[in-house]
């Protein structure tokens, strides 16, 4: 029980608490959500019913929120003396789920209750919604590019290494500039903070650090200045907040908006109420671009609707889907991963929305979090720093956004459970099952898929989205090895016959989605079981159609599957950017551990893809469960892997078939062995047993391929059988096998081909030179920890699916 004799300020029963009332009021049929109506700017007292728009014309069908809930967290946070009120607005893209205003807006000199369009110092809100969004707006017009260098339009900012960052670095907070300067410096006119902040040391290489900096948004600002010859604010309304009908949204607001202003601090006597709280800002004149911008909940709201609504809302438009895209899609960045603008990860965002939600918050206690993959928003406005500066908004914002996004549309996201048991592996087409296909409702799709794409009773996933109530199955995409995954070579597009849907090959003429074939559909969805193993074309074939999406606007879905040699062990060298081809596509080593799904997150962020990803996320799966552990019946992904032991050593022998090896296509054990007609069995069995490598052992064969290399000649070599799992390292086997190759045949084997799967100079070398193993793990150990460190980022199955994730040590 709170003490209220102790508080700054009365608790107001939950009738005051709440200025307005919620969907639950006015509830009416579905129907799309006009904008809300622009409040009248009459001279009337803060507070007037004339300034509260009509919530019928806002308010419509409702998810079944948890409104009491919502309240009483409100509630909470008020009594704790956490903040005196706040608006909250929660909504879809279509409609308003939720609406109200709480508590005061200035408890000090006196009291006056927070209404629904009470204007807020947005803070660093500034950051995504003027400053950003101006910049994308520059670059829709082709004024700017995000390559573009800072010199070019600030050409006094190239000393001292700033020479190097771009417009994309500034908007990320990787420039590597400090977070500020002294106050001082901006005592002095606009023109003298950007000769001091060009002249500020970096702290770190561009690119090289994570360093939230209000410095980048002021040169942003200065970019907006000079590029479009006009001031932030007024640039900002004409491109931005005018088209959109965000009245009440702008730099130093009127007298009339002070009147229904939340109140902040007192500073030099003076109590700010429509004056921009950051020091900086204000000795600017209250014009930055990193803080000084004013609004409502309800103009937030508008522009939350229009960022769902790929630029457009209640028909305006104020960008094109793909420019909203690029801004709000996933980049890797040191430490994290940001957006153009916007934050993504947060120890203060809450639980439940999707890896692609993007949000930000305000030093005055303003936070706006928008999820596009689950398509709801929330705006929570509150003047946490007023009467004395002590409140903190962020643990309500995160509470709040949990209980939105419980009970907004299926669940997404990490998944930290264990499962109570193995064995009963729920894939993604099974989730999308058991959601009764909610997530695709309404939807036309591209079917990206093979005979591996399967729920778990072995009903296709073609049959499922045929039937699925609400969905529209348009065409059918098949990667290498067709949609039966039994061909070999490249595959010509056809027709299937079972239901007559087009199959356009993407592994033949082409290997991305041609725009003919994507005519009348508006998501792709994949639905296809990769093997874990970067070389594997799967994944590249996803990666390259994930880019289509993108350029043609169109919504992509995983349904997530296991990775069938387990969700562990990575293992390897990294690719690196430059060596990028079909089978070697993304910075990745050799073995993974990662899923489809996860793999998409990782590409969509890495690559600056902006596509719009969603992952429909498995459930039951354990990271160190093998194919066999799942309970889900094997489907070969390809002709020649035909058990998870074949998958499990593909790393291995797969690794060498760039070469002239055979590996054991056109026989009834491929990827199980190793040899050629110029190679000695018993001797090249000796070498590589001599490295005493655990869980696997190597017995000298001959064998006759019956396709393939060296079909219907006699082959000497190895045969290779996994006796341990936990202990085999199929990366470091099939390297071994590679040091002894070369000892042994040094004019026979093709040995400079190895690097076409290995893409790595220094490991070749290292084998080249006969090295010790552990010599050659020791080539790109660096690199593997890199990538374990980042690969954290994207795992939507973490340590509470049973195991730790961790970099192996020696592999």
């Amino acid at each position: 029980m709170v003490d209220t004799r102790r508080l700054r300020w009365p608790v107001p029963s939950l009738g005051v608490l709440c200025a307005a009332v919620c969907a639950q009021t006015c509830r009416s049929s579905p129907q799309a959500v006009p904008a809300i109506p622009e409040a009248p700017l009459a001279s009337a007292s803060a507070g007037s019913a004339e300034h509260t728009p009509p919530l019928e014309a806002a308010l419509a069908e409702r998810v079944a929120l948890p409104e009491a809930a919502i309240d009483a967290a409100v509630e909470e946070a008020i009594a704790n003396q956490s903040l005196p009120g706040a608006v909250v607005v929660i909504g879809r893209h279509d409609r308003i789920l939720l609406r109200r205003a709480y508590g005061y807006r200035e408890v000090e000199p006196s009291r006056a209750t927070m209404t629904l369009d009470t204007l807020f110092d947005l803070a660093s809100l500034t950051k995504p919604i003027a400053t950003a969004t101006s910049i994308m707006v520059l670059v829709e017009r082709g004024g700017v590019g995000l390559e573009d260098p800072l010199v070019k339009y600030v050409p006094e900012c190239g000393t001292g290494g700033k020479g190097e960052i771009t417009l994309r670095h500034l908007l990320l907070h990787v420039a590597g500039l400090p977070a500020v300067t002294p106050k001082e410096d901006f005592a002095y006119g606009r023109d003298e903070v950007i000769r001091r902040i060009c002249n500020v040391a970096l702290r770190a290489p561009p690119g090289a650090a994570s360093i939230y900096s209000d410095l980048g948004y002021v040169l942003l600002e200065e970019v907006v200045r000079r590029v479009s010859s006009q001031e932030l604010p007024v640039f900002a309304r004409e491109a931005i907040f005018a088209p959109l009908g965000m009245s009440d949204t702008g730099f130093l607001p009127s007298d009339q908006l002070k009147l229904r202003a939340a109140w902040t601090e007192l500073v030099d006597g003076v109590w700010r109420a429509g004056v921009v709280h950051d020091p900086r800002a204000y000795l600017l004149g209250g014009v930055a671009g990193h803080a000084g911008l004013f609004s409502t909940a309800d103009d937030l709201t508008i522009y939350s609707r229009a960022i769902l609504g790929g630029g457009e809302v209640d028909g305006k438009r104020f960008l094109s889907p793909r420019t909203v895209a690029a801004m709000i899609g996933p980049h890797d960045v040191p430490g994290g991963i940001r957006a153009l603008g916007w934050g993504v990860q947060s120890q203060w965002r809450g639980e439940g929305l999707s890896p692609q939600a993007i949000g930000h918050f305000g030093f005055t206690g303003t936070a706006l979090w928008i999820d596009p993959d689950k398509d709801f928003f929330t705006v929570i406005l509150t003047n946490r720093v007023h009467p004395d500066g002590k409140g903190d908004a962020k643990p309500l914002v995160a509470r709040i956004n949990t209980l939105a996004a419980s009970a907004i549309g299926p669940a997404v996201g990490r998944v930290d459970a264990c499962p109570a048991a193995a064995g009963n592996v729920r894939t993604g087409i099974d989730v999308l099952r058991d959601e009764r296909f909610e997530r695709l409702r309404g939807r036309r799709i591209g079917l990206i898929t093979n005979a591996t794409g399967r729920a778990r009773d072995g009903t296709s996933t073609i049959d499922l989205l045929m039937n699925a109530p609400g969905v529209t199955l348009v065409a059918l995409f098949a990667p290498e090895h067709g949609l039966d995954a039994d061909r070999q070579g490249t595959i010509a597009s056809g027709r299937d016959v079972r239901t007559s849907l087009p199959v356009y090959s993407l592994y033949g003429d082409a290997f991305v989605p041609s725009a003919a074939s994507l005519a009348g559909i508006d998501t792709l969805v994949f639905d296809v079981q990769d093997v874990g193993t970067r070389f594997f074309t799967y994944a590249s074939t996803m990666r390259r159609a994930m880019e289509t999406a993108r350029d043609h606007g169109l919504r992509f879905v995983v349904l997530d599957r296991p990775n069938p040699i387990d969700g562990i062990d990575i293992a390897g060298p990294v690719q690196m950017p430059l060596t990028r081809s079909f089978v070697n596509y993304h910075s990745l080593p050799i073995r993974h551990g990662m899923t489809v799904g996860e793999l998409a997150t990782l590409f969509n962020a890495d690559d600056h893809l902006g596509v719009a990803l969603s992952v429909v996320p498995m459930r039951g799966w354990r990271r160190s469960a093998y194919w066999d552990e799942t309970g889900l019946p094997w489907v070969n992904p390809s002709p020649n892997l035909r058990s998870v032991d074949e998958a499990l050593l593909y790393p291995a022998v797969g690794l060498l078939e760039a070469t002239n090896l055979s590996v054991g296509r056109g026989t009834d054990a491929p990827f199980e062995r190793v040899g050629a007609p110029w190679i000695d069995g018993n001797s090249l069995a000796a070498s590589v047993t001599a490295e005493a490598l655990s869980g696997v052992g190597f017995a000298p064969e001959t064998f006759t391929p019956d396709a393939d290399r060296y079909a219907h000649q006699r082959c000497s070599g190895v045969h290779l059988t996994v006796s341990d799992r936990a202990r085999f390292e199929p990366v470091l086997t099939g390297l071994a096998i590679a040091r002894a190759l070369r000892s042994l045949y040094t004019r026979e084997w093709e040995f400079e081909k190895l690097d076409r799967l290995l893409v790595d100079a220094d490991a070749m070398k290292a084998i080249d030179s006969g090295l010790p193993m552990a010599t050659i793990v020791e080539t790109y150990r660096s690199d593997l920890a890199a990538f374990a460190t980042k690969r954290e980022k994207y795992l939507l199955y973490g340590a509470g699916a049973c195991a730790p994730v961790t970099a192996p040590a020696n592999k």
